[in-house]
Order: C-alpha cells, then structure tokens, then sequence
C-alpha cells in the first residue's frame, strides 16, 4: 500500500504499474509521451491515447504523488480569477454525472461555505456575483444565522458578519479521479511506467528523445506536465521557461470538539486569504489550512512547525474548537503561472514540445476542461463545445502569452 504524506492511495494499488526496470535495453518509440503522472498528466493522456501510442512517465513510485494526493480535493467557486471559474463550471458538469457499471464516482455533493467579517462583506459580495453565475441556488447567510450552519463559528463583533452557502460544491475524489484516467488510458492503448524520473530530454531529427534512469523512449510529442518540475523539464529541453512558481500549502487534521458530529459541515472558507478553510474528513476529523502560500523550489513539500502552529491558531481565532493536539500534517506544491491562470498549447520556440502546466490549487476541478482543451490544442481539432459555451478560448491558455 502506498501513502502519500498520510493520504492513503490504497485504490491504486490494484494496478500493476510497469517501472523503469521493466522498459531496460530498448529505446521505444511511442507517439506521443507525457511527462508527469498527476491529474494534468493523466487525465490529458487518457484522451491523447485516443489518437496514437501514449506513454506517461512518472518520477515516483506510484501516480498522483506531489500535488494530485496532497489536496484538500474541493471544487469550489472561491478560487482563482474568470477563466479558472469557467474550467471549474465544466469540471462540475462532469463531476455530477453517475458512472456508468459498478464504478465509484469521482465526488460527492458537499456544500460549500465562504465567510467574511464586518469589513470584508465586498469581498464577500463580488464572491457571491461570481458563484451565483454557476450555483444559482446560492444564498446569502447573515449574522448569527451561521452557526446554525457550522455551529463552532464566531460570529458578532469579534467573529463573523456573513457568509455565503453555495449547496452545489463537491469534494472530489482524487484517488478514483486517478484510476479512471489510469484505466480510460489503457484502454485507449496507452501505459503509466513509474520510477521513471527524467534526465534529459533531446532532439532526434524530427522526434523528441527523453532519458530516464533505465531507459529511452522516443516520440513526435512531449507534453509536459510535470507539475512543479514544469520549468525544469522545459530547460532540460532547451526551452524556454514560464515562469511557473510553486507555492507550499499546508494542511493540518485536528479533532472536533467532543460529541460534535462534524460530517454535515460544509467546506467553510474565509474570504481573506489571512484566513483558512477546514472540511470535515472521512474519519470524524477536520482538515484545516492556513492558507499559507509560502514560494518554494520544486521539491516532496513537507510542513514546518510554524505554519502548522498558524493553522491551528487560525481555527481557534475562528472557532469555538480548542486545539489540544494536532492528530496528522502534511504539505503540497500548488503551481502558478505569472497570471495565476493555467497553460495548455505547443510551445512557441519548440516543435512538438506541448506546455500542461500551471494549474496552481484549482488542478483536479479543472481537470476535465483541461485535458479535453490538451486534446483538441494537441491535435488541432475542433475547439469544444463545453469550452467554447462556458467563453474559454484557446488563447487563453496558450503559452505565448506568456513568453519571457
């Protein structure tokens, strides 16, 4: 079984993954190889699969390990600008569909919770013009009104004035998000090898070669979805970078107060980034973050002692819980683009090098617009439907926007 800071993957531990000690001695050549196997990578390449040989190449042992596995796993309004909202209402779409046979779904229904204080209530008003735009049964919440709702919150002078309760959020599974993308790329043909960190990329004629510890694999496409590492595999290709930036997030579980049943509570978020969200957790426990967003060089983030005391200290500013232990920690690397908005295109000083980067905290909501935009922009097909009726277009992702 595989655990990702504490976040168990044990779904995944049904799939066979072939490592680079399985792919020794010849260098295979595949049409398209995608470098990461997070969300990004994953759910772009079960699409990409549809169209040639795919292979996804994964620097770590098991698939989703950084940033995939280390998220609070929420789809929600109250993040990022226009053209994330936009990426999330179609990630909602398809989040509300049943599987079809005996699959498990990929979230479930959880309302969500965005308060604010006395002086914050326009901040919670833009907020709330955003989320009614895709959640019309949203609905403002006033005053005292709150605790009915989250009955630890602090409301009055010194809590909070307002909140707004969008009942049509959902949290995500990232673990059954990964194997539905693992189990639609092998079908299409396609494979995730494990253990298979890059350490050069090169031209081949017409053809990208990548090196990793134990074997070579060639192909006409690269899409490079590396995450955090994003910057790097670019410069390994003698690419020019983005400028991508990777943020440390810290999450922390704590325990409710005694005889509380937390499980009906809403994803409950401030309006100030000085704030924190907290969720309630399969086990009777919260997760609570600070929100912290501290720059960090690609690397397995880990939490320090100092934001976890933030993050406790934030709860109980907040809150009625007292803190006396916290029960479990871990940190993620959530990665920017200079305009905080994601990218997916061919990069404009490489032939066949494709960018899927940047898609900062909001990456597994948006992860069906995302790998759907990848597919079309790859292959130069048609722009979607679900895109271009939600106003995305294709520049909007593109990497030239962004050139250094």
């Amino acid at each position: 079984m595989c655990r990702k800071n504490g976040r168990t993957a044990s779904r995944l531990a049904g799939f066979d993954f072939p490592t680079r000690r399985d792919q020794m001695a010849v260098m295979r050549k595949v049409d398209t190889i995608v470098i990461g196997g997070g969300i990004a990578g994953l759910s772009a390449a079960a699409r990409i699969a549809r169209h040639g040989e795919t292979l996804v190449l994964e620097r770590e042992s098991a698939p989703g390990y950084h940033s995939s596995g280390r998220s609070a796993t929420f789809c929600h309004f109250g993040i990022g600008g226009g053209l994330v909202h936009k990426l999330t209402s179609i990630g909602k779409t398809a989040f509300a569909v049943a599987p079809e046979g005996d699959h498990p779904p990929l979230a479930r229904r959880m309302a969500a919770l965005f308060i604010g204080r006395a002086n914050e209530i326009d901040k919670l008003g833009a907020l709330e013009k955003t989320t009614r735009a895709h959640s019309p049964d949203t609905r403002r919440i006033e005053g005292e009104a709150l605790r009915d709702i989250v009955p630890v919150l602090k409301t009055g002078s010194e809590g909070f004035a307002a909140g707004l309760l969008d009942p049509d959020a959902y949290k995500l599974d990232s673990d059954v998000m990964l194997q539905t993308n693992i189990r639609a790329l092998r079908e299409a043909g396609g494979n995730l090898v494990t253990d298979a960190p890059v350490n050069a990329i090169r031209r081949g004629g017409e053809d990208w070669i990548v090196d990793t510890t134990g074997a070579s694999y060639t192909a006409k496409r690269i899409v490079n979805a590396a995450g955090s590492w994003a910057d790097a595999i670019a410069k390994m290709a003698g690419i020019t970078p983005l400028g991508l930036q990777p943020l440390r997030r810290t999450i922390i579980v704590i325990r409710p107060p005694e005889g509380i049943d937390v499980s009906g509570w809403p994803f409950t978020k401030t309006v100030s980034e000085e704030g924190f969200y907290m969720l309630p957790e399969g086990s009777g426990r919260l997760l609570a973050s600070p929100q912290d967003e501290t720059p960090s060089e690609p690397c397995d983030a880990q939490p320090d002692e100092e934001t976890i005391a933030l993050a406790a200290w934030r709860v109980e500013q907040a809150t009625d819980i007292e803190i006396r232990r916290v029960e479990h920690k871990w940190a993620g690397l959530r990665t920017f683009a200079p305009d905080k908005n994601p990218v997916a295109g061919y990069a404009p000083d490489a032939p066949g090098f494709f960018w899927l980067a940047g898609q900062g905290g909001f990456g597994l909501q948006t992860s069906p617009a995302m790998a759907m935009a990848a597919e079309a922009l790859a292959f130069g097909l048609d722009w979607p439907e679900e895109l271009r009726g939600a106003g995305v277009t294709p520049e909007m992702l593109q990497p030239a926007r962004l050139a250094l």
